[in-house]
């Protein structure tokens, strides 16, 4: 069975084994001393890609439950988009925190909108240019 990492470390097991599900990938139970064995040989935290018989899977490797999430390349694709989903949220919270900050007030206002300068060094029209760029 060849395997090939795919560095998909999430902060939380719990978080990507809910993802996982979400997406459609199965579980199945280590049953056997061999399975629990061959479960411990995989990458902690991590997607993999492994070929069998001539397919293309994703395996995840839960240790504390004991099971193996199985899923082929529509779940995975569903696992990738859920993933960039979460990340946005993630962001936009840690935005949204961030501008809520009383220490955004040392900066009094900003001013207006400030635009880059053109091509060429020419200022942009209008007349809420407010700073100065220069090129590096």
């Amino acid at each position: 069975m060849a395997l090939l990492a795919l560095g998909v470390g999430c902060a939380t097991t719990t978080k990507t084994e809910n993802m996982l599900s979400a997406a459609g990938f199965k579980m199945m139970p280590a049953a056997t001393p061999e399975q629990k064995a061959h479960l411990k040989t995989l990458p902690p935290d991590k997607v993999t890609m492994v070929q069998r018989e001539g397919k293309t899977y994703f395996v995840f490797p839960d240790l504390k439950q004991q099971v193996l999430y199985v899923g082929q390349q529509a779940q995975y694709d569903e696992y990738q988009k859920l993933r960039i989903q979460n990340q946005l949220a993630q962001d936009q919270m840690s935005a949204a925190e961030l501008n809520s900050e009383p220490a955004w007030g040392v900066w009094g206002g900003f001013g207006g909108v400030v635009e880059a300068p053109r091509s060429g060094g020419e200022r942009p029209s209008g007349a809420l240019w407010r700073g100065s760029f220069r090129e590096l």
